[in-house]
């Protein structure tokens, strides 16, 4: 996908009259782009939103005022699906969109901008380009509405695993786009040994580093949507849980040997601080780093 060059706040300068400040957020994954909107105004509000080149699905996560928001394909005709809570709305490229509000203090909304030629070749021969040729306003699927609310509580996460967790998440929400109100089939088989083997061999070799599933869906000869799905079934978890699980167990190791300090331990495992390294660890083995030390090393 292209880099947006004429973001939303890079081209609302000055700001749309009653907005007083503009704030993105943004992040890549495998197909997709999100970006995450914080505004701030007063009175009426209403503006186009400035994503015609590319397929979007946009969702209202948080709204303060005395209004509700509401997406307009005309910029004076409003909006005549019924508001429903945790709506979304998913519009083609080539196609306007406005967000219009008579009285919003505080919204926060997320969009996806969608790579259609990306996800075509992830979902090999069952992409249906056909689902998002039309605008689908005020749509209301709580699956979907899940999905965008987890990848916009990790869009500044900088851990190396959030980048596996993104793209399988994308995955999820192209299959649910693709069979609304329908549950997304299982795979009907898992990986091969051989393919686990060189998977896993991968993700120990470039630890801690940040892997995509695309890279790991090339290893196996799938493709990225496939093989999120199969290796979950091989193996349990999800991709980025094991990239997690086989960090903390490295974790683990150091700390045992205990020639590094937390903060060393952290950092070679891929940690962004110590405190994140606590919680993660905390998590996964039910003490922290400094108890599980000091219980191997009495």
């Amino acid at each position: 996908m292209e880099a947006m060059l004429n973001n939303r706040v890079e081209r609302f300068q000055p700001l749309p009259e009653n907005v007083v400040s503009l704030d993105m957020r943004s992040r890549q994954w495998s197909g997709a782009r999100l970006d995450v909107h914080e505004q701030r105004s007063v009175g009426r509000v209403s503006y186009h939103l400035c994503y015609e080149s590319e397929t979007r699905l946009s969702a209202l996560l948080e709204e303060v005022g005395g209004a509700r928001a509401e997406p307009r394909l005309s910029a004076d005709k409003p909006c005549t699906v019924e508001y429903q809570p945790r709506h979304m709305t998913l519009v083609p490229a080539g196609m306007d969109l406005w967000g219009h509000s008579d009285d919003i203090r505080y919204m926060k909304d997320a969009t996806v901008a969608l790579d259609l030629d990306a996800l075509d070749v992830q979902f090999e021969g069952v992409f249906d380009r056909r689902m998002f040729l039309a605008p689908r306003l005020r749509m209301a699927d709580e699956r979907v509405a899940t999905i965008l609310q987890l990848l916009s509580n990790v869009v500044d996460n900088g851990d190396p695993s959030v980048q596996l967790y993104g793209d399988g998440l994308i995955a999820s929400l192209v299959a649910c786009l693709m069979s609304p109100h329908r549950p997304v089939s299982p795979p009907k088989a898992g990986l091969a040994p051989w393919q686990v083997r060189r998977v896993t061999e991968h993700l120990r070799a470039r630890l801690p580093e940040r892997v995509d599933i695309a890279e790991l869906a090339t290893i196996a000869g799938l493709s990225p949507a496939h093989f999120s799905r199969a290796f979950k079934l091989s193996t349990g978890l999800a991709p980025y849980q094991w990239q997690l699980d086989m960090r903390v167990r490295h974790a683990q190791q150091l700390l045992e040997a205990g020639r590094h300090s937390l903060d060393e331990v952290a950092e070679a495992c891929g940690f962004a601080d110590g405190s994140h390294f606590a919680r993660t660890f905390k998590r996964f083995s039910g003490h922290t780093p400094s108890e599980w030390r000091r219980s191997r090393t009495r």
